[in-house]
């Protein structure tokens, strides 16, 4: 197939006609012709141990190239295929540097002197002396017979020349390849490095490096991507929403508070999601603190503690979530936006980090999902004892006097706006019977 407006077109008459009208189709013809047949022809001289007759071949190395260019932006494994593709070079070059020594040993006599191939009457030992030698040539090792003739001079010399370059670019390629391998890593996982000199440059005690180092390694052995929005931040609206639909969505699916609602909403919601580890012994929250984030827990334990930090009063899991209540506004909470209790982080937790802006941007979209969370975090206040009953009914109160104020207002406003609107009209009448008054006064005088 072909593309075509970025679509793969794979229609077989389509196909056909863009590859016999395209620059590939002549080179390919050229390539698949049959040359070496012309050998069998009287008196056409054969090139001893080369097959000279084959070189159109070469004329397939554009497509080769572009195979591997399609196949390395496509793999999952592109830096690994980087290394394949080199060593098959490396292989290829030492290929055709051994057939070249062997035609010119050919061309100077096999086994005339120590430097040439040897006149050897299998073919596999001359080919992998050829290969041998070649390769001690290309790894510039040196350890080759001394040439005695210009040919060999020239030849050897010339192949030191090519090693020396291929050695700087093979050396170039796997560099790259060990760049862009610790590249794709730092893309995913944060870097422990910077923190730990940070550490100890105000000499802060190891065990605070350790938990760094091991809240780093925890993240690449459970292959935790705290970076998920950075990765996924050039794709347009519509494609990082299936994106991330298609990773979260289950797991936001099991959360209690989710399970009732539309998905439209758990589409707004996924996206503003950001994944946040904690290690064990870590406070995600303490009370009292002015909330800002309300939690999902994806995988592991949390606990409830007292205000001593270690008295467990309960155990929270996956599925489940806290910090809601401090980022709506629950009329008679005597806690405001304040957090309600200490939740510590039993080992590690996975957790879905939620802003309270984000919150109130998808909630004011869904005033079904703004209920539904209002009444959830209510009937939480009532067990903890934390709603005023009778601030509750004074503030409902207060926003029903409100409201009837501002619908008296509206109606006001109305009155007024069709006063002036009449007004208008009047004045507009006065302006045009007075416009016509001047014009017969004027008609008069003249």
């Amino acid at each position: 197939g072909f593309l075509e407006d970025g679509i793969l077109v794979q229609d077989l008459s389509q196909t056909r006609r863009r590859y016999l009208s395209s620059w590939a189709f002549p080179w390919d013809v050229m390539a698949v012709l049959p040359t070496e047949l012309l050998c069998l022809l009287p008196g056409v001289p054969r090139a001893p141990g080369v097959p000279a007759a084959r070189a159109n071949r070469c004329l397939r190395v554009p497509r080769l190239f572009e195979a591997f260019d399609r196949c390395e932006t496509r793999t999952g494994w592109p830096n690994m295929f980087r290394m394949a593709k080199l060593m098959l070079y490396l292989l290829l070059g030492i290929h055709w540097h051994s057939c070249l020594y062997f035609a010119l040993s050919a061309h100077l006599g096999l086994g005339t002197d120590p430097w040439v191939c040897p006149s050897s009457p299998r073919l596999l030992r001359r080919y992998l002396h050829s290969f041998y030698f070649s390769t001690l040539v290309l790894a510039t090792v040196g350890d080759t017979p001394a040439p005695r003739r210009e040919e060999e001079f020239l030849f050897l010399t010339a192949g030191f020349l090519l090693a020396v370059l291929g050695f700087a670019t093979i050396t170039g390629s796997i560099s790259t390849v060990i760049v862009n391998l610790s590249t794709a890593t730092t893309a995913f996982y944060p870097d422990a490095g910077p923190v730990r000199r940070y550490l100890r440059a105000w000499g802060v005690g190891r065990w605070l490096e350790g938990r760094v180092v091991r809240w780093h390694q925890h993240l690449r052995a459970q292959r935790k991507l705290p970076a998920e929005r950075e990765v996924l931040q050039y794709l347009p609206r519509g494609l990082r929403a299936e994106v991330a639909a298609s990773v979260h969505l289950a797991a936001l699916r099991r959360v209690g508070l989710f399970r009732s609602w539309e998905h439209g909403v758990l589409r707004q919601l996924v996206l503003r999601l950001r994944p946040q580890v904690f290690s064990p012994g870590e406070f995600v929250c303490r009370r009292g603190d002015v909330g800002r984030e309300m939690y999902f827990i994806r995988e592991g334990r949390l606990a409830v503690v007292a205000e001593d930090g270690v008295t467990q009063l309960a155990v929270l899991g996956e599925g489940l979530y806290f910090g809601e209540i401090s980022l709506i506004n629950i009329k008679g909470n005597t806690a405001g936006n304040r957090r309600t209790a200490n939740i510590l982080s039993i080992g590690y937790s996975d957790l879905f980090c939620l802003d309270k802006e984000d919150l109130a941007e998808v909630l004011a979209e869904f005033p079904c999902a703004r209920a539904a969370m209002e009444a959830k975090g209510r009937e939480l206040l009532l067990r903890m004892g934390q709603l005023n009953t009778g601030a509750e009914a004074a503030a409902l109160a207060a926003e029903a006097e409100a409201e009837r104020q501002l619908q008296g207002l509206e109606l006001a406003l109305e009155g007024l706006q069709t006063r002036a609107a009449r007004l208008l009209a009047q004045l507009e009448a006065s302006a045009l019977r007075m416009a016509l008054r001047i014009q017969r006064l004027e008609g008069r005088l003249q």
